[in-house]
């Protein structure tokens, strides 16, 4: 009988981590630039909010139907989205076209991340995904090598659109590896499917989400809008908890919710995910707009980030091997805690350095308590639930992410037009653009500069301190994990 090729499929696996890892920094980086090009930095935050909206919602379905199918018909299917819809956001013409372009490669992202990570369940022990999650997590160091150093030649050379082009090959020797040496056990036949669970999660979500995002912007908080689509977020969301617990194999099995280790596990994953997108999404427009570095320079800084997150994950192996999941989590969420609380203390004439630091610190407990949350999770599970389960962590980060961008964004755009508004500036949130490069920075009068970078820079502060509260939030949760050592299990 034919095996699984494990070398070959975990090269697979971790070049379609590669493919989310560089997503993440390359698009970062090359949003100022993006932005300047096709204008509209009043939507900056729905470039990433339609994406993570779509992969937070597909994340659970695509978990339950690789359980279902297997993983690798769902992998491929992810794939082959995600890389359409990276080909379509090289070629948008306007802030909208980009806008749409992403809510199709996050309908594929949703699958690539939580898939490939259940692979790797299926395919190694427990002990041994200890050690392979912190090989699989040195893929965002590789990422931070590259990726920030492609998407700044990329963008100066040959445009931004190559910053989602450069996923293409890739995904297809990804996808290519993943189909040909991957055996999987026969799954069963003529399952059901929890469509009506998945339909009712993305209207809660994008009801929930429309708020957050034009909360405060293109309404008032106290609205007829606000109350209707926070009553539509929470009714509909009650709707699909009823319906999950009625379906005959629903998208989100809330039995393995009554496990503690996936509990907890969850609720910090959902704060570190806010963190985790409050660095990622507006570093560089603080380094680019305020510091007035090049883009180079603010790809570094996040750089940081992803060199210290598969630093702590190659440790973080072999710290639950020796202290167990909740003091290797409890020291990441102490670093998470320093590296939010520096960024609060961050001022522009600390240097790019000082933002690189802070960067690193979230890295490093981002690595410490990612890597223990999957392997404890999967340790928790059966094979049958085991696409479900990760997909849930997955899903809870994503959620986090969702919230935290939109969430963010609102308090981002809300400060800077209260801003506005005391100095008496007719000024408009498209102001920020002539911010994100030295040519258009030139453009315009120096006192103009000054002006909008205090703004920007006291919006995102007050960014930087809600990304400290949800590092808080999450330190103290980790206390709710169990205290015992791991135990061992085996490939299913």
């Amino acid at each position: 009988m034919k095996k699984t090729n494990r070398p070959l499929v975990l090269a697979s696996v971790m070049l379609a981590m590669f493919i989310g890892a560089v997503e993440a920094t390359i698009v970062s980086t090359a949003m100022p630039s993006i932005a300047a090009d096709l204008g509209g930095f009043s939507k900056y935050s729905w470039v990433f909010s339609a994406y993570l909206l779509m992969s937070t919602v597909t994340v659970l379905l695509y978990g339950k139907l690789s359980d279902i199918f297997g993983r690798k018909p769902i992998f491929a299917t992810g794939i082959l989205l995600f890389l359409a819809g990276s080909l379509l956001c090289g070629l948008a013409a306007s802030m909208d076209q980009l806008i749409f372009f992403r809510f199709i490669q996050g309908m594929g992202a949703g699958a690539v991340l939580p898939i490939a990570t259940t692979i790797v369940g299926d395919i190694y022990t427990s002990d041994e995904r200890a050690k392979i999650q912190g090989y699989l997590s040195s893929v965002w160091g590789i990422s931070a090598v590259t990726g920030p150093a492609i998407g700044g030649v990329l963008v100066s050379t040959v445009g931004w659109e190559f910053v989602f082009w450069v996923n293409i090959p890739l995904g297809i020797l990804a996808l290519a590896g993943v189909m040909i040496f991957l055996v999987e056990p026969a799954k069963k036949k003529n399952p059901s499917i929890d469509y009506m669970g998945a339909l009712l999660l993305t209207v809660s979500l994008s009801s929930l989400l429309y708020l957050l995002v034009e909360g405060g912007v293109g309404f008032d908080w106290a609205s007829w809008q606000s109350v209707v689509l926070a009553a539509a977020a929470v009714i509909v969301f009650l709707l699909f908890v009823i319906t999950e617990k009625k379906a005959e194999n629903p998208m989100m099995p809330f039995e393995i919710w009554n496990n503690r280790a996936i509990l907890y596990a969850n609720l910090v994953s959902l704060a570190t995910g806010i963190i985790l997108i409050g660095v990622s999404s507006y570093l560089p427009a603080y380094v680019s707009g305020v510091m007035e570095q090049p883009a180079a320079i603010a790809g570094f800084t996040l750089t940081a980030m992803s060199i210290g997150w598969p630093i702590a994950s190659f440790f973080s192996g072999r710290l639950l091997i020796k202290i167990g999941y909740f003091r290797t989590s409890l020291a990441g969420g102490a670093f998470l805690i320093v590296g939010t609380l520096l960024f609060v203390f961050m001022n522009p004439e600390y240097g790019p350095l000082w933002a690189a630091m802070s960067s690193f610190f979230v890295g490093v407990g981002m690595g410490l308590t990612s890597t223990a949350f999957i392997v404890s999770i999967q340790a928790a599970v059966t094979y049958e639930q085991r696409g479900s389960a990760t997909a849930s962590n997955v899903f809870m980060r994503n959620l986090g992410s969702t919230i935290g961008v939109a969430l963010l964004g609102s308090i981002l755009n809300s400060t800077l037009l209260s801003y506005y508004d005391r100095h008496s500036r007719d000024f408009t949130l498209n102001s920020v653009n002539d911010l994100l490069t030295s040519e258009s920075r030139t453009s315009i009068p120096s006192e103009t500069v000054r002006f909008l970078q205090t703004g920007l820079s006291m919006a995102l502060q007050n960014v930087y301190a809600v990304t400290a509260l949800c590092a808080a939030i999450s330190f103290l949760l980790i206390f709710g994990l169990p205290r015992k050592k791991r135990g061992r299990s085996h490939v299913n």
